[in-house]
């Protein structure tokens, strides 16, 4: 996106190029900076408090599995 938004920058017209630049810059913070360095970092200090659910929405949201359970595991041939 960062390359498609400079391209901009050589269509000759300098409010397009404004805009090319802006929207580039934004992609490349967005991208690069929040979630490659602070996201992750936040996350880290937070620790278990990431995964923090209230238990009224935790009563009220399916609860899905992705693996079998051990109990059907055990009980195949």
């Amino acid at each position: 996106m960062i390359s498609v938004f400079m391209a901009f920058v050589f269509g000759g017209q300098r409010v397009i190029a404004e805009f090319g630049i802006g929207l580039a810059a934004a992609v490349l913070l967005d991208a690069f900076v929040l979630r490659t360095v602070l996201v992750p970092a936040i996350m880290h200090l937070l620790g278990r408090a990431n995964w923090w659910l209230p238990r009224a929405l935790d009563r009220r949201m399916p609860h899905l599995s992705v693996e079998p359970a051990e109990d059907a595991e055990e009980a195949r041939p």
